[in-house]
């Protein structure tokens, strides 16, 4: 059996060429190092909501409550309190570590520390993606926002950190995960948010677009307000790796801008690495640590306001 990856962009397929079929067809490799697991670390497949489980059944209750709680004006709220960054002051690394105490109840495929993932997207894009430093550091980042679960930064439920990420202030599509629970929404009958477009205008860049609260947000507006050189395609993809209705589904795509469809070849890219390098053999977090931290040196300062 073979594992198919989604459809990437005519034109961006190109940097896909080093991508072939495992010869035991039990993985695919990506590059000379990392390969594609045909199940996650339960046995499943990736992304898989529909599989009986005890973990699948905590997943949809935890998106029948985020998608009830998720309305404009309470992540108008979020970002307002959030963007003060008054929360804590430290460096990146440091960041990192809080998430040792960190699991993702949304996640089906792992239930391993958070800080393992960040190592493990990190590693895997580091081997096909040699020069593009910058990706592996957004990659070792992207979800440390997930630190909104511990009591200092708020101790968030969890239906407010993780877990996919929509628009809010324009009609929910139907191929938000569980979607059906979005009738129970406040939004959902209100005529100023449930049209195509809503508050918004078509074309008018996905950074008018308020999402669905979560760590995602949360991480771009930390590393955005403490000055990352970061490329605009690092912050797009920290903002935006769980937007699945977007990049897997291309739902919302007349929201987006120029910019955005450049930046979205990036996302496609990353989100193989997000996805499929969840694995239950972990990194030895000190062997690759000095690598990161010159990274960290290199896009942001020693400390950070979180």
């Amino acid at each position: 059996m073979t594992i198919l990856i989604e459809q990437l962009p005519v034109e961006i397929q190109a940097d896909e060429t080093n991508i072939h079929h495992a010869q035991n067809q039990k993985e695919l490799v990506l590059g000379d190092g990392f390969a594609v697991p045909q199940t996650n670390a339960f046995g499943h497949n990736f992304r898989d909501y529909t599989v009986e489980s005890a973990r699948q059944q905590g997943v949809e209750i935890f998106y029948k409550i985020n998608h009830f709680n998720q309305t404009y004006d309470y992540v108008s709220k979020m970002r307002v309190e959030y963007a003060k960054l008054d929360k804590a002051e430290m460096s990146i690394w440091e960041c990192c570590e809080l998430l040792n105490d960190v699991v993702d109840d949304s996640d089906p495929d792992l239930d391993e520390p958070q800080i393992q993932h960040l190592l493990q997207s990190a590693e895997a894009i580091r081997k096909d993606y040699p020069n593009e430093d910058w990706l592996h550091l957004t990659a070792l980042i992207h979800d440390l926002g997930k630190v909104l679960l511990l009591p200092s930064f708020g101790e968030l439920p969890q239906w407010a950190v993780v877990g996919d990420t929509f628009p809010v202030g324009c009609a929910f599509h139907d191929s938000i995960v569980h979607s059906k629970y979005f009738k129970e929404n406040p939004d959902y009958n209100n005529p100023a948010y449930n049209s195509k477009f809503g508050v918004y205008s078509e074309g008018c860049g996905l950074d008018k677009v308020l999402m669905s609260w979560g760590h995602d947000d949360y991480m771009y507006l930390v590393a955005k307000e403490n000055g990352t050189t970061l490329p605009s395609a690092g912050l797009f993809i920290i903002r935006y790796h769980s937007f699945y209705a977007l990049h897997k589904s291309g739902a919302y795509k007349e929201l987006m801008n120029e910019e955005d469809k450049e930046n979205l070849k990036w996302l496609h890219i990353f989100n193989k690495y997000d996805l499929y390098s969840k694995s239950k053999v972990q990194v030895n977090v000190e062997e690759v640590k000095p690598y990161y931290m010159s990274l960290i040196e290199k896009y942001f300062p020693a400390k950070l306001k979180w």
